[in-house]
């Protein structure tokens, strides 16, 4: 019985440290999604797209958080002069969260 708690401590560590790891991957893909969309509204050639996709990537990991990805891409818009409500972006966001939850997660 002495061993039952650190047995069971270091399963929930585990686990945290394994559900961490995939949310980190799942919001990665996310992001890389995010960024080849908007790359194609932007109408950016195939090389363009994957270096776009991979900045909004790096905003995340740079700022930490949804917010940072949503500025990129609000920003990148409103430079590229291309009309896209934050309404739109906020809703391809989880359009995309969703998507990459799926595919990682063995679903699609």
């Amino acid at each position: 019985m002495s061993g039952l708690f650190p047995d069971r401590e270091k399963a929930f560590e585990d686990k945290w440290a394994h559900d961490e790891e995939l949310r980190f991957r799942v919001l990665a893909r996310r992001n890389k999604l995010l960024g080849l969309w908007a790359a194609g509204e932007m109408g950016l050639t195939a090389a363009q797209s994957d270096e776009f996709a991979t900045m909004i990537v790096r905003a995340e990991l740079e700022k930490t958080g949804d917010e940072a990805v949503f500025q990129a891409l609000h920003a990148a818009f409103a430079e590229a002069r291309i009309a896209r409500t934050d309404h739109l972006i906020r809703l391809k966001m989880e359009e995309f969260l969703t998507a990459a939850k799926t595919e990682l997660m063995g679903g699609g």
